[in-house]
C-alpha cells in the first residue's frame, strides 16, 4: 500500500474527506453579518451616496454571491445634524467579509457604475464618515430571516436596536435571554425579525444589535404593546437582572432599491 508520510492513502482519504466535511459545516451553522453606517450630512451627499449603492455596490454584491442586502435610514434623519443610511448584508463566511473590498476593485461595471462615488474628491467627499459593524447570528436564529410584509416600501418601519452591556458576562447573558425566550416570543407575535447578532467588531462593546420590521407605524405600536404582557415574566427573573447599560431604538425606512 502506497504512504504519504507513513500514512495508509485510504486513512489519508478518510481524514480529508471528514475535514472538509467538518469545516464546510462549521462555516455554515450560523451567519455573519456586517452593518456599514454611512455618516452625511447633505442632501447632495446623500444623493451621492444612494446612486452609489443602488447602480454600483448593490449589483457588484449580488455577483459576488451576497443577497438579500437591506438598506435603510432613520426616519429622524431630517431632523438630525448627523443623518445615517444602515447597509446591511449577511453571510455564511466571515472571510468573505474580510476579502470583500478586494474583491469589489476587481469589478469593472463596478468602478465604472460607482465612479463618481468612488473617485470624489477630497474637499468635496460624499460622506462625513463610514463605520463598519460586524456581528456574529444568535444560536436562536442562526441566519437571517427575509420579512414578509405587504405594505408600501415607504410605508415599512424598521426597527434597529442594540444593547449595550455593562460587562462581557452580563452582555452574553442578555443574549442567553434571546436565545432561551425572548426570541420565542418575536416569533409568537410575528415580529419580522431580519437578525440578531452579537456584535465582534465595533465602536460600542459589548454589544448586541438585532433589526424587526413592520407593515407600519402603527403595525409597530400594536407588536410592542403585546410584547409586554409576554416578556414581562422573563424580565423579572432575577438571573436576567443589570444584563443592559444602554439601549439604542432607531426607527427607520428601507430605501426604495433595499432588496428588503
Amino acid at each position: 500500500m502506497f504512504k504519504i508520510y507513513n500514512i495508509p492513502l485510504r486513512i489519508l482519504i478518510l481524514f480529508l474527506f471528514f475535514f472538509c466535511v467538518s469545516t464546510s459545516y462549521s462555516k455554515s451553522k450560523s451567519a455573519y453579518f456586517q452593518l456599514k453606517v454611512y455618516h452625511f450630512k447633505s442632501l447632495d451627499q446623500e444623493q451621492s451616496i444612494d446612486q452609489y449603492l443602488e447602480k454600483a455596490y448593490l449589483p457588484a454584491m449580488d455577483k459576488l454571491g451576497f443577497k438579500h442586502i437591506a438598506v435603510f435610514k432613520p426616519i429622524e434623519n431630517k431632523n438630525n445634524e448627523d443623518k445615517i443610511i444602515y447597509v446591511f448584508t449577511s453571510a455564511n463566511d466571515l472571510e468573505k467579509f474580510v476579502h470583500l473590498e478586494k474583491n469589489l476593485l476587481k469589478d469593472k461595471q463596478y468602478l465604472e457604475a460607482g465612479k463618481s462615488y468612488l473617485d470624489a474628491s477630497h474637499s468635496n467627499p460624499p460622506f462625513t464618515r463610514v463605520e463598519t459593524i460586524w456581528m456574529q447570528a444568535f444560536e436562536g436564529m442562526p441566519f437571517m430571516d427575509i420579512p414578509k410584509l405587504k405594505s408600501k416600501k415607504n410605508e415599512r418601519v424598521y426597527e434597529l436596536r442594540s444593547y449595550e452591556g455593562p460587562t462581557e458576562k452580563l452582555s452574553l447573558n442578555k443574549i442567553s435571554m434571546f436565545n432561551d425566550g425572548e426570541i420565542d416570543i418575536f416569533k409568537k407575535l410575528n415580529f419580522n425579525a431580519v437578525f440578531y447578532g452579537k456584535v465582534i467588531a465595533g465602536s460600542t462593546m459589548p454589544n448586541l444589535i438585532y433589526l424587526t420590521t413592520f407593515e407600519n407605524m402603527k403595525d409597530r405600536d400594536e407588536h410592542w404593546k403585546a410584547f409586554g404582557p409576554l416578556y414581562k415574566p422573563m424580565a423579572e427573573m432575577p438571573k436576567y437582572q443589570n444584563n443592559v447599560s444602554k439601549n439604542v431604538t432607531i426607527l427607520c425606512t428601507p430605501a426604495d432599491y433595499s432588496d428588503i
